[in-house]
């Protein structure tokens, strides 16, 4: 019913206001996806959240090693909120790094199953996770119906190796059945993954892994940033895969999809024009 009601309402505001970027996909979908990061919200503001922007995102994680630290019936029932309105939810790949490091992987992929998790990440942001060990997670968690969700990149420069290195790990992933491939830039933008210090791509290597990938709708861009957003959008189109989205900004996003943002309507109004 909530979903009916905002498809209409928008139906209702496009009789009047035409998006002026067209094409825009609706839920559910595979490409355009909006991944949405979860620092902590209480159930009331996921409620609020959700009610507002809900058609809008398709996945929450909760960031980091955060959902240890609810109470378990609270993280339960949330879980259970987030996936009644058609979103993914999944815990910081963090956690999962950990329990590689704890030799505890299997238990924790089924502890996420129990809990009501829809997805999982793969990462290795901080640690470094052998290739073999990361397929094999990769197919432990697809044996349990988890959605795979797999990232790329260090979340500091320092520890950042070839790009040839993250090249192969996309390959790899999704040979191994990842449903999409995340490219770090962790909740900052700045500094992490393919990033430089003022949160702008360095451009050498995103061209090395764009050169490299057959279909570039099988990564998702963690782009924290408004400008990081309008720049991937006007790049790539309104559906491009899109994460670490702050969860206040969610509708805000939307709108530089759809040119209802100055900032993206006057890339629409400038090509129109000439």
């Amino acid at each position: 019913m909530f979903r009916k009601n905002i498809r209409g309402a928008a139906m209702d505001r496009q009789e009047v206001i035409g998006f002026p970027i067209k094409g825009r996909e609706d839920k559910p979908r595979q490409q355009g996806l909006t991944m949405v990061i979860d620092k902590g919200l209480g159930l009331g503001g996921t409620k609020d959240l959700l009610e507002v922007a809900g058609e809008y995102i398709d996945m929450i994680k909760l960031g980091f090693g955060t959902s240890v630290l609810y109470p378990h019936a609270l993280l339960e029932e949330k879980i259970s909120l987030i996936k009644s309105y058609g979103v993914d939810v999944y815990p910081g790949g963090t956690l999962l790094e950990i329990a590689i490091l704890q030799d505890n992987l299997r238990e924790y992929l089924k502890k996420a199953v129990s809990l009501g998790y829809t997805a999982i990440e793969i990462s290795d942001g901080t640690i470094n996770i052998a290739s073999k060990v990361r397929a094999e997670a990769i197919s432990m968690a697809k044996e349990m119906d988890l959605k795979v969700l797999t990232e790329v990149g260090k979340k500091y420069l320092q520890d950042k190796g070839q790009v040839g290195h993250y090249i192969n790990q996309i390959h790899g992933d999704l040979r191994h059945g990842a449903f999409k491939v995340i490219i770090e830039g962790r909740e900052s933008g700045k500094n992490a993954g393919f990033y430089d210090k003022n949160g702008h791509f360095i451009d050498s290597e995103m061209e090395q892994m764009l050169a490299a990938v057959d279909d570039p709708r099988a990564l998702i861009w963690e782009a924290p940033l408004k400008q990081q957003q309008q720049d991937l959008i006007i790049r790539f189109g309104p559906n491009v895969n899109l994460g670490n989205i702050p969860a206040g900004e969610a509708l805000a996003l939307e709108t530089l999809r759809t040119g209802l943002r100055g900032d993206t309507l006057r890339w629409v109004y400038r090509n129109t024009i000439k």
